[in-house]
């Protein structure tokens, strides 16, 4: 059985955090002006381009390193269908070799992975390949500390 570079709990709080933000839909009534309890607040399922939920799933996934986030674009994979746990090693070499397609790597994986509106469904499917139940895992993720590469990369910038 293949090994994951990101943990279960980090996976499990995207999942959460995705299943939040595909739940938005475009926005069908800018001008709507009424008020938000008589429209029993549906206007809060609208997404009008500053959702703090996206954002903080942005912040999120960009403070992972890039083993992390090529085991979410697998994951993604193979929760679709794309392989199965035994082409791990092909669905992982075939994210590296499209990142490596990428002018801006960490932000191109993030637009990429928010895009698919059913990424939290198709995380925890990969995570039911591994055996990994992620209800079980713990949903306490520290979204805001930076991995440690990010943290290196920040510092060879100086």
């Amino acid at each position: 059985m293949p090994e994951l570079a990101i943990s279960a709990e980090k996976v499990a709080f995207i999942i959460e955090k995705a299943r939040e933000f595909d739940v938005k839909e475009m926005d069908v009534d800018p001008d709507s002006g009424s008020n938000a309890a008589d429209d029993d607040m549906v206007d809060v399922l609208e997404d009008d381009g500053s959702d703090p939920i996206g954002r903080e799933l942005s912040g999120f996934i960009a403070a992972l390193n890039e083993d992390e986030q090529l085991d979410l674009v697998a994951l993604t994979w193979l929760g679709r269908g794309e392989g199965t746990i035994d082409d791990w090693n092909d669905l992982r070499a075939r994210a590296v070799e499209v990142r490596a397609g990428y002018r801006a790597p960490r932000r191109e994986t993030i637009r990429y992975l928010l895009g698919d509106p059913m990424l939290g469904d198709l995380l925890a499917d990969g995570l039911a390949a591994f055996g990994i139940d992620w209800t079980e895992a713990s949903l306490t993720a520290d979204s805001s500390a930076p991995s440690q590469r990010y943290e290196d990369e920040i510092t060879k910038q100086r």
